[in-house]
């Protein structure tokens, strides 16, 4: 061959990729490969996994319809090696290339496995960087440099000055906020309407790999019926337009509403596209500035929007790669319980979780009012195993990488790391979720009760919360209101609301370790 292998993973499905923009067609090939091992070092839901292999093989096609040479494995090949380092020395040694190139991965575990690839291939292998996001990890290493807390409010900022995006000639943000974020809380009427999701048929090249998922992995958490994702980057551009028409006008009013039997509400969806390469992040944000500019979308929409995408998604990323691999091990409130095992039936009285985790069992969706404000809360004042909840959330979503999930996990919902992302804990009562939804209304416990057969467990769990971690919390300016409450709470209320916590966690039906 004389010339470059390219290898390319199943989430740097971009035609700008970093391996990529050299590439000769006269003499290299791409490598992409379909292996058991990426499939299943969590069982991941099967959405996810057919999303994937799916646009991999659309991706592949794309290539080679511009005359690049491509070699696929498929997850069926009988000469599959089973995970990535295989199947590049397989491809070495087929090829006999000068030399290996590819995208370093996102994921430390399969970066420091890329890194082994020098090893393992006898030939040259140059790992480049993912120029895919704004931020670089050396830019964030510097800015986190020295600094006594990381905030993503003031990154966010920073990211806003070098970027432009809502800035004003003077430097200054558009309509002289930074943030708009009280202005989207909130809940949603009774009557609204709003647009489904473009879905998206299944052609032959989806149909095959839904089949091969559901006779792979159909026993994994989660529905592969029904699956209706993009595939394609023209698809994903399709979907994220008819959020901008339908969708984005009503985005950062309703963004943290949740409602029984609607999961999609206004909100994107586009953050599988993203994380797996069919969306470019920069291009997302602009169309974002230019509604709000065209006047299609109001500011608290379009901010709101830019702020998850120039503000979580990069901060979360930083983060991750500034702690890793001691940020995976972080439990700083010592919580050891195991996950119940209503986080994989949904089998519970709570309404609230009930309907995050069949619809999250449906479609691998939910959205970050959800995942942070239900479950997550749950799982922080119920005091989960947090090496067991983000089991879960790599599991069941379908745009879960460790690098985004691990950090909202460990670091925003439970607090695990004690403080290195999050300000405090976001620890809640039922009133949380009672303010912006419907579920509670549809719930067999009453919101407004604290103990007794009938009260909400939120709020008991919400109590033994604060009481129990009072040596690790109260010196946070931030939980002075509720440590002021606690104080003032007559012992036998407290006692009462501790022993309603312990019996409903007593009374639950805990899932064994790796029964999913």
């Amino acid at each position: 061959m004389a010339g470059t292998l390219r290898v390319v993973l199943g989430d740097q499905l971009s035609r700008g990729l970093a391996s990529l923009q050299d590439l000769d067609p006269d003499t290299d090939t791409v490598l992409m490969a379909e292996v058991t091992a990426e499939a299943t070092y969590v069982r991941h839901h099967p959405k996810k996994i057919a999303l994937i292999f799916s646009a991999m093989r659309h991706f592949a096609d794309s290539l080679e319809g511009e005359g690049i040479a491509v070699a696929y494995t498929k997850l069926d090949d009988p000469d599959n090696a089973g995970d990535l380092t295989g199947e590049v020395a397989r491809a070495v040694a087929r090829f006999a290339p000068d030399r290996v190139v590819a995208v370093s991965a996102q994921e430390y575990r399969l970066a420091q496995e890329m890194q082994r690839w020098r090893t393992a291939c006898g030939v040259p292998v140059e790992l480049r960087a993912d120029e895919r996001f704004y931020c670089s990890i050396p830019w964030f290493e510097s800015w986190a440099a020295g600094r006594k807390s990381l905030r993503m409010e003031f990154f966010y900022r920073k990211m806003r000055r070098a970027t432009g995006l809502l800035i004003e000639a003077d430097g200054q943000p558009t309509g002289g906020q930074w943030n708009y974020d009280h202005d989207n809380r909130k809940r949603a009427p009774d009557a609204i309407g709003q647009p489904d999701r473009m879905r998206f048929q299944q052609d032959a090249i989806t149909r095959e790999v839904v089949e091969l998922v559901r006779a792979r992995f159909g026993h994994h958490f989660g529905a592969i019926d029904g699956f209706d994702y993009a595939v394609t980057a023209q698809q994903a551009e399709q979907a994220f337009e008819a959020f901008v028409a339908d969708k984005l006008p009503s985005f950062g009013d309703y963004q943290d509403a949740m409602k029984v039997g609607q999961p999609m509400l206004f909100h994107a969806q586009i953050g599988a596209y993203l994380n797996c390469g069919l969306l470019d992040p920069h291009a997302v944000c602009a169309r974002a500035e230019k509604a709000y500019r065209d006047g299609h979308a109001p500011l608290n929409a379009a901010e709101g929007f830019i702020r998850q995408i120039l503000g979580w998604r990069e901060f979360i990323r930083g983060i991750y790669w500034l702690k890793m691999p001691e940020y995976a091990e972080e439990n700083r409130l010592n919580a050891k319980r195991p996950l119940p095992r209503f986080f994989w039936t949904g089998e519970t009285d709570m309404r609230c979780i009930s309907e995050v985790v069949r619809q999250t069992h449906e479609e691998a969706y939910a959205h970050h009012i959800q995942r942070l404000m239900v479950t997550g809360v749950f799982a922080l004042i119920a005091g989960l195993d947090p090496r067991s909840v983000n089991y879960w959330y790599l599991v069941v979503y379908a745009d879960a990488y460790e690098w985004v999930e691990l950090p909202n996990v460990t670091g925003m919902a439970l607090y695990a790391d004690g403080g290195v992302l999050g300000s405090k804990p976001y620890a809640a009562s039922g009133k949380y979720i009672d303010r912006m939804s419907d579920y509670c209304r549809h719930c067999r416990y009453d919101v407004k009760q604290q103990t007794g057969p009938d009260a909400c467990p939120f709020n008991a769990l919400y109590w033994d919360f604060i009481a129990r971690n009072r040596d690790k919390l109260e010196g946070n300016a931030r939980m002075t209101m509720p440590y002021a409450t606690l104080n003032k709470m007559k012992p036998e209320k407290l006692d009462g609301l501790r022993q309603q916590a312990q019996a409903f966690l007593n009374s639950l039906d805990y899932a064994e370790e790796g029964e999913w």
